[in-house]
């Protein structure tokens, strides 16, 4: 499947039409699926991409098909049409249709996942696909890893790098945000005494990351604080501008960030080290396949992100986009032979390791494109609101996370005054098997709270349901 595909245009990926002839030698259940698919793509591609990236309805229809299910080619799509002339804030309240998209989750519903912004399910044609990699893998190790399945990475790279939007020359898989970041953190020439600069809630690994070049090299690392929550873009520039110095080497920002869901201005970040002539290292850990923004037009030195978050690929995958210019000034992580100082793959030399979960990103990319950024953008923030401004209906809650538009997406984090928030972690989860994230700081605590494209708004019933229960009754002793 990975060589079958085609770019039509920026943001949407189809596959090409399965023959006939192939068709007809497949089992049933996957010939009924491939039908379906293939009335998608169709469809898709004679629609506006700015309306519909491609066809949701469909796809999700194919991922719920059972042996017996017959392929309805009209209902297909007479669902395409419903959904063509619809807003995606118009959808995101279509609970029917999310419940359709559901279907490609196997999730465990005895609990509910509101910590998706850890890592989240893979979706189900993902983790097909690398348990289909793994076997072929398995058959004949080395002759499949490293003559079948390697070639095939560049497939995915240029759907991936076309996802992201910019070019593939420029994007080499990782394992996810964490590595992806270090490589620069620890790949840049820095002399003792020069400075990096992040803010103050940045991912802890990475502040940790900086720690250790200042205990080994002597640089020095700078922070600045981040008001919480923050609906200023121009004052978060304004607090990096002024902490840059003559001896400032790197800036490193967040473009979402990891405890509150905030959204920075990263764009304008990326300007000012432009301007100033300090490059800048973005960590979208939490951004890509959630908050859409093609890379080439944030136009940052360095962009980082994990895979298994919001793109929904399999746990274990990420990327590092770094530009051209500044690929052979950037040390990878682990050698790479000469001759390569300035191919995005000197930073994939680490060694024999899998590729079954690199090449599943392929379909993972492809569920993206198909249920479409935006539509699901505008999902994850109906979800986010339908809890949060229920919560904040009572004076206690205090929310962390600024619901305006644009700065925050599907996360956000609250705090109930008089309610240690560990212990309500806690409870949530041992009492009513409810999964969030804690927060923890001297400034500011609380839950995090990130539901997902398969969260039902009876899962998002018995999240409120509870935290109103604690605020009538509070906690037990």
């Amino acid at each position: 499947m990975v060589g079958g595909r085609g770019c039509l245009a920026r943001g949407a990926i189809f596959t090409r039409r399965t023959s006939h002839v192939h068709r007809q030698s497949l089992p049933r259940r996957v010939r009924a699926t491939v039908t379906l698919v293939d009335i998608s793509w169709e469809l898709a591609g004679m629609l506006n991409r700015r309306t519909v990236l491609a066809a949701p309805a469909a796809f999700a229809a194919a991922h719920a098909l059972t042996p017996s299910a017959p392929v309805d080619a009209e209902r297909v799509r007479e669902a395409l049409a419903a959904v063509v002339a619809r807003s995606p804030d118009d959808l995101a309240r279509d609970n029917d249709f999310w419940a359709s998209i559901a279907r490609a989750f196997d999730v465990d519903r005895s609990l509910v996942n509101f910590n998706n912004g850890g890592v989240s399910p893979t979706v189900a044609t993902s983790l097909t696909a690398m348990k289909r990699h793994l076997d072929h893998t398995n058959t004949a190790p080395s002759k499949v890893l490293w003559t079948t399945l390697r070639p095939q990475r560049e497939a995915v790279r240029q759907q991936l790098a076309h996802a992201l939007g910019t070019s593939p020359d420029e994007v080499a898989f990782t394992r996810n945000a964490s590595e992806s970041l270090q490589t620069v953190q620890f790949g840049v020439d820095l002399a003792r005494g020069d400075e990096v600069l992040a803010n103050d809630q940045d991912y802890p690994r990475m502040i940790n990351s900086f720690r250790q070049r200042e205990r080994r090299e002597g640089v020095v690392l700078k922070t600045i604080a981040i008001p919480t929550p923050c609906e200023d873009d121009d004052e978060v520039v304004r607090r990096y501008e002024a902490a840059i110095t003559p001896r400032t080497r790197l800036i490193l920002v967040s473009h979402v960030i990891n405890l509150t869901g905030q959204v920075l201005p990263v764009t304008k970040i990326a300007a000012l080290g432009r301007r100033r002539g300090v490059p800048v290292l973005v960590d979208g850990a939490h951004a890509f396949a959630h908050i859409p923004t093609p890379i080439d037009e944030i136009g940052a030195d360095f962009y980082a992100a994990s895979l298994h978050k919001w793109l929904f690929a399999p746990i274990g995958t990420g990327f590092l986009h770094v530009r051209r210019e500044r690929i052979a000034e950037v040390w990878p992580m682990m050698a790479a032979h000469e001759g390569i100082e300035s191919d995005i793959r000197k930073f994939e030399q680490i060694g024999t390791h899998p590729l079954a979960p690199l090449l599943a990103i392929a379909e993972a990319l492809t569920f993206h494109e198909t249920l479409g950024a935006e539509r699901k953008l505008a999902r994850l923030v109906h979800l986010r609101d339908s809890w949060a401004r229920r919560l904040l209906e009572n004076d206690r809650v205090r929310l962390h996370t600024s619901l305006k538009p644009g700065f925050s997406g599907g996360i956000a984090t609250f705090e109930i005054e008089g309610v240690d928030t560990r212990d309500l972690y806690g409870w949530l989860w041992n009492e009513r098997r409810i999964l969030t994230s804690p927060v923890v700081r001297d400034d500011f605590s609380g839950l995090r709270v990130s539901p997902s494209v398969y969260t039902t708004m009876g899962e998002i019933e018995r999240f409120c349901s509870s935290v109103e229960h604690v605020l009538e009754h509070g906690l037990p002793t």
